[in-house]
């Protein structure tokens, strides 16, 4: 096969618009040549000026390899729709207090536990700034500080899986959890079962991934300080969280609650959800989401043993409370059929 390299990548994703912006590349590059900065109010990936194979014709390949919006993962990622194969379907809520929750704090719970009982070392997941609502990448080690960070991040847009590099290369922690949207439990996946030498250390670290349910993701720099700011009104340190049913719904501490239709914020989408059609992040050991459960629960999908393993962890710590009734995949199985019909489009053009 031919020796692939960061211009391959560069030429079927990064020109397409077809970047998650998932940060997997960054953390697997052995000369540290990729980083993301800002263009046109976005965060893109580029290439430093140093690479191994095209500089010295030393066998790398690993920003490509993965990658899983390249050419060669194009007919299996079109295949990751709808709600996926899973082993069990749960309701569940955190027993711990979760001032930040969203919905049921089921992840928070589950990671804590897993944390407390020792069977991971640390949590690659995203944080933001409390202030402004910047999302940041965040390792974590401390059961106390997962639970302060809890709530989803609609205005994601950092290189999220960029921190495995600190979690694996500088810190050596054996057994790590991830914690993202579906384009990040694809490339937590494709490391964990890559047998490329430079993927292999990382995918040893893995040991369990936790996808959320995500519709898209927004830029920061445009849902924030353009539509929120700008246009509503809206001051980031009013927010006391942001949630997606149906609509984008920011609810303030001492006002109304604001709704923004989602065709309203096409235009602060990241690029690269247009080519993913992944609503319940198929890849991942345990799935998890509001649709499908009454408020105050989540929605989990538990799709490996090992998922399985960490429910059943969780149960036995006593942080999350779990049941099988009322629970109704319809509104899930409907959503994830309109982000399917994203993969018939055209992807943007650059």
């Amino acid at each position: 096969m031919t020796e692939k390299s960061y211009k391959n990548l560069q030429e079927e994703v990064w020109e397409k618009n077809l970047c998650s912006g998932c940060g997997a590349c960054v953390a697997v590059c052995p000369a540290d040549a990729i980083i993301f900065t800002d263009k046109n109010d976005r965060q893109v990936p580029v290439q430093t000026g140093y690479c191994k194979y095209e500089q010295d014709c030393v066998s790398c390949g690993a920003c490509y390899a993965v990658c899983p919006r390249t050419a060669e993962h194009r007919e299996e990622r079109e295949a990751k729709t709808g709600i996926g194969e899973y082993l069990e379907l749960l309701a569940g809520r955190a027993v711990i207090d979760v001032e930040k929750k969203q919905s049921g704090g089921a992840v928070t719970a589950i990671l804590s536990a897993a944390l407390e009982a020792g069977i991971i070392d640390a949590v690659v997941t995203m944080a933001e700034d409390p202030w402004t609502h910047r999302p940041e990448c965040a390792l974590i080690s401390d059961k106390e500080v997962i639970i302060s960070h809890a709530g989803s991040r609609y205005a994601w847009w950092v290189p999220m899986l960029s921190s495995l590099k600190e979690a694996v290369i500088t810190r050596k922690y054996k057994n790590i959890a991830i914690v993202g949207v579906p384009c990040v439990a694809s490339a937590a996946r494709i490391l964990k079962t890559s047998d490329h030498d430079l993927l292999r250390p990382y995918g040893n670290a893995i040991r369990c991934i936790i996808g959320l349910f995500c519709t898209e993701s927004f830029d920061y720099e445009r849902l924030v300080e353009g539509k929120l700011i700008q246009e509503c009104g809206v001051s980031p340190w009013e927010i006391k969280r942001m949630d997606v049913r149906g609509k984008l719904m920011v609810e303030r501490f001492e006002d109304e609650t604001l709704e923004l239709p989602l065709p309203d914020l096409e235009e602060i989408v990241r690029p690269g959800c247009h080519s993913c059609g992944d609503l319940t992040a198929v890849d991942a050991d345990i799935s998890a989401g509001s649709l499908g459960t009454p408020d105050g629960w989540t929605t989990l999908l538990i799709r490996t043993p090992t998922g399985s393993g960490f429910i059943n962890t969780a149960r036995r710590v006593e942080t999350l409370e779990t049941k099988t009734e009322d629970i109704d995949l319809t509104p899930a199985i409907r959503l994830a059929g309109k982000k399917a019909e994203r993969l018939v489009k055209e992807p943007p053009t650059p």
